[in-house]
């Protein structure tokens, strides 16, 4: 760790436990919205989080389970508004206050930025859900302490594709191997080490079950003692 130059982070479910808890009831309003009986309970939602991309998921569960919806001329339209409108949700919930970062997060941000180790952030999620989760649970500056972020459809391969990963140390300018992603998931994972990253993993009660093989895995951020 001492050749240590950068904290590549992701977001939803490795800075807070936003899966659950915010993005699945935020999509349940937008479906309601729209007029769709669609419902992501839990259990539906955890399998659904093997598809990277909010707009890539409603796509994929109209496809199998609403065929009928994904049959309709306007079906590529309704899911940039279901994501749209979904994000909307995402976003108040946030604002509000219902989402806290996950043990450890905020004092290894904070170390980091002390010792002098530059900050990105490589996520599959909307830049807004990144810029609103960023100030209401680190302040309005929080944004500002990432000197890269790469979010939402800004390349066009999702995880466990490189891409996001590639994008954002091309933006450092920094070697692979000396950066560490922090990641919660296998998706996640096989994007960091498939751009040549060191991966730590801090899994969540979705992704507790995968394969981490490979990376160096604790149950949240709080188990770093310091940084070098």
């Amino acid at each position: 760790m001492s050749a240590l130059k950068a904290l590549i982070f992701d977001v939803d479910g490795t800075l807070a436990d936003t899966e659950r808890d915010g993005h699945r009831p935020a999509f349940n309003a937008a479906f309601a919205e729209h007029g769709l009986d669609w419902h992501w309970d839990e259990a539906l939602y955890g399998k659904l989080l093997a598809i990277t991309g909010g707009k890539e998921r409603i796509r994929h569960f109209g496809e199998r389970h609403a065929p009928g919806v994904a049959a309709r001329d306007d079906f590529a339209a309704l899911v940039k508004q279901l994501h749209a409108t979904k994000t909307a949700h995402y976003v108040r919930l946030v604002d509000q206050g219902g989402l806290a970062l996950r043990p450890g997060v905020a004092r290894l941000i904070a170390e980091a930025r002390r010792a002098g180790i530059r900050l990105a952030i490589a996520t599959t999620t909307s830049p807004e859900n990144v810029g609103a989760l960023l100030r209401a649970t680190l302040g309005d500056a929080a944004e500002g302490w990432f000197e890269v972020i790469g979010a939402g459809d800004i390349v066009p391969a999702k995880k466990p594709a490189p891409d996001i990963y590639r994008w954002v140390l091309d933006r450092l300018a920094l070697p692979a191997e000396s950066c560490l992603a922090i990641e919660d998931s296998a998706n996640g994972l096989r994007a960091a080490r498939a751009a040549g990253l060191r991966c730590l993993v801090t899994p969540n009660d979705y992704t507790a079950d995968e394969d981490f093989s490979g990376a160096w895995k604790i149950s949240n951020l709080a188990e770093i003692s310091g940084l070098p």
